[in-house]
């Protein structure tokens, strides 16, 4: 949400304690996240026993926002007892609470354990994918009360850090935080967008062999896609829906927006039409982030390319 004067963060200024707790599978990025925290002014915490948070708030304010990193290597972890610390944290007058959960599939969190070799520590004497299965099962009940959930699946540890700033950024109030993502629906919707658009209505660079190979920031496919007779009457009403739509979500307290783009492959169409959005929005002043999803993907299938368990 938008803060008062001088904090964009999602927390209340006028509180005690400003409050994130950072959580999810092992492997997910969270060191990557409280680092990030930590560069944006944050006063960082990371494996602190459950038990000792309460005496944390009942202690003096630090003059900043705290972040606290918890998982299953936390010597008193589990999930009833977190549910039942933020439930106390946000009842609690003093306290103005935010809950991040990094999720991943297990498919990369297995990835990223092969690429380092080490141990899971749910599972240190049998296979990694074991300890990952038991862990996501286990933090299910905490997954579904996170105010934000990050995918970092095909996130590279700049590509989080990113994110991360755009949701909690100290220093000058700005306006809302605006972020784009191009996609495919073979893929699935991305996680936490709060809207979606298709443009799998317009005319397709994929059958023409000079541009296949070719991404939508790619200015031939940029010019091919915005041929279609459709394109300009579609940017157009679609332009003028977002930069109506922004104003009224930030006067609800949003801080931040995502908005998915999908289109078949999630190269061409998607990625023009978001290129051509961030820059309308960007031109009328709001702070834009862009992602391509399944640029990222084919990017992140490189060597040394994504993130690993080392950035957990």
């Amino acid at each position: 949400m938008m803060d008062g004067p001088g904090v964009q963060t999602g927390l209340e200024t006028n509180s005690e304690h400003q409050l994130v707790l950072i959580t999810g599978p092992s492997g997910a990025g969270r060191l990557t996240a409280i680092r990030a925290l930590e560069d944006l002014g944050f006063e960082v915490i990371d494996n602190l026993p459950l038990s000792l948070v309460p005496r944390l708030i009942d202690g003096p304010t630090l003059g900043r926002p705290i972040a606290l990193g918890l998982d299953v290597r936390n010597r008193d972890f589990n999930p009833t007892a977190l549910i039942e610390l933020i439930d106390t944290l946000t009842r609690d007058p003093r306290v103005s609470l935010q809950l991040i959960y990094l999720d991943c599939s297990p498919e990369t969190l297995t990835r990223r354990y092969s690429e380092t070799r080490r141990r899971h520590p749910m599972a240190p004497t049998e296979s990694p994918i074991d300890g990952i299965l038991a862990e996501i099962d286990l933090l299910a009940p905490i997954r579904v009360r996170a105010d934000h959930l990050i995918d970092t699946s095909e996130m590279s540890p700049h590509d989080l850090k990113a994110e991360i700033g755009s949701w909690f950024h100290l220093g000058e109030a700005s306006a809302m935080a605006v972020s784009l993502q191009s996609f495919s629906y073979k893929r699935g919707l991305p996680r936490g967008v709060d809207m979606v658009f298709d443009c799998r209505f317009l005319a397709n660079p994929h059958w023409e062999p000079d541009l296949r190979a070719l991404d939508g920031r790619n200015e031939a496919v940029a010019a091919f896609v915005a041929k279609d007779p459709r394109f300009a009457d579609f940017m157009a009403k679609l332009q003028d829906l977002i930069l109506m739509l922004l104003p009224a979500h930030q006067q609800e307290g949003k801080a931040h927006l995502s908005i998915g783009i999908g289109c078949t492959g999630g190269q061409h169409r998607s990625v023009a039409v978001a290129e051509n959005l961030a820059k309308v929005l960007a031109e009328a002043g709001w702070p834009v982030s862009k992602r391509h999803r399944e640029l990222e993907r084919k990017a992140a299938a490189m060597p040394g390319t994504g993130m690993r368990v080392a950035d957990a």
